[in-house]
């Protein structure tokens, strides 16, 4: 029988730059690169080797230091290395996000807990870049106009691998306007909460981290309850 792993590793390992953005916007795409094709059998094989349904938290899209570099969402390389057991050689880099994300995952018990109950996902798989910068899906029109087919075709590709479509977690209050039309468009999930990106929260919020870990925890916990 198919686990969740058997159909996550292929959606990753055939994906492909988009040909028709606007100019000046590129994606990223680690997914050629051996090193992280091997980085994603590992990791999905040793958490998601099963199927078990799970909550999605679905982000933007990737940043350029995440999974724009190792191929696993909101997952530095070292963090990839040091919480989740895989070892590699891609560069360490600086990514805010990840390091909240995996307060997270350590407050659930560890990756293995974690990714036992929730899929870290984003409604583009790709990371955007411009003029060297992170870029989102929304940052314009016309990127956005671009890439919603592929945002939908993406999101029901991902429904496939083992979703409970009761309740998704969206990351980004300005995510979420884009992610709940997409639902009232296509009814992917029952209801959806938000809750704010760990970019911003690490960002322009630190001071608060403490009360934005319980929030997510608390969330997250009543999302699997449910």
């Amino acid at each position: 029988m198919e686990t969740f792993a058997d159909r996550a590793i292929p959606y990753y390992l055939r994906q492909t730059e988009p040909d028709h953005l606007p100019p000046g916007v590129s994606a990223l795409n680690p997914y050629r690169q051996p090193e992280v094709q091997s980085i994603v059998n590992q990791f999905y094989t040793r958490f998601f080797n099963d199927n078990n349904r799970r909550v999605y938290i679905l982000g933007i899209n990737p940043g350029r230091f995440g999974a724009g570099v190792s191929g696993i969402s909101f997952t530095t390389p070292q963090n990839l290395q040091r919480y989740c057991g895989i070892e590699n050689n891609l560069p360490p880099t600086p990514e805010l996000s990840s390091r909240f994300i995996y307060q997270i995952v350590e407050a659930f018990g560890g990756a293995e807990a974690f990714y036992g109950r929730f899929f870290l996902t984003s409604l583009y798989p790709l990371a955007l870049v411009k003029n060297g910068k992170n870029y989102n899906f929304y940052d314009d029109k016309a990127t956005t106009a671009a890439l919603w087919p592929d945002i939908i075709s993406s999101v029901r590709q991902q429904l496939t691998f083992g979703c409970d479509r009761n309740i998704a977690v969206c990351l980004g209050r300005k995510n979420e306007a884009f992610f709940q039309k997409l639902n009232q468009q296509h009814g992917f999930f029952s209801r959806i909460v938000t809750l704010d990106h760990p970019r911003y929260i690490l960002q322009y919020r630190s001071r608060d981290v403490d009360a934005y870990v319980d929030k997510y925890v608390t969330t997250l916990g009543e999302c699997i309850a449910l």
